[in-house]
């Protein structure tokens, strides 16, 4: 088992920028993970996700302006956020893969706002 822990959000104006930061309980080495997103009314969907080797997808709303990466040494993975807009608030979700079952942290709010 292992505890996720999302940190970085808050309140920005559009165009600006945030990172956000996963800390993992235990190692992450070998897993994939990924950031995800819920705004109110709508499903969760995936932001960007990163392979234990590190390649990268994105959603496409989110290609040019965000961008995931992870420190292994320190279990944390991150999602640096430029040119935000209105659109990309939510409740931003870190998930981590696992053969038998995902796991996910409590997740942290991202405002986008004027």
């Amino acid at each position: 088992q292992v505890q996720l822990v999302e940190s970085g959000g808050g309140l920005v104006q559009p165009g600006g920028s945030l990172r956000l930061s996963c800390a993992a309980s235990g190692s992450i080495s070998i897993y994939a993970m990924g950031w995800y997103r819920q705004a109110p009314g709508k499903q969760r969907e995936l932001v960007a996700r990163i392979t234990n080797s590190e390649s990268t997808n994105y959603a496409a709303s989110v290609k040019g302006r965000f961008t995931i990466s992870r420190d292994n040494a320190k279990n944390t993975m991150y999602l640096q956020m430029n040119s935000l807009k209105p659109e990309d608030t939510a409740v931003y979700y870190c998930n981590q893969e696992r053969m038998t079952r995902a796991y996910w942290g409590q997740g942290t709010q991202v405002t986008v706002s004027s």
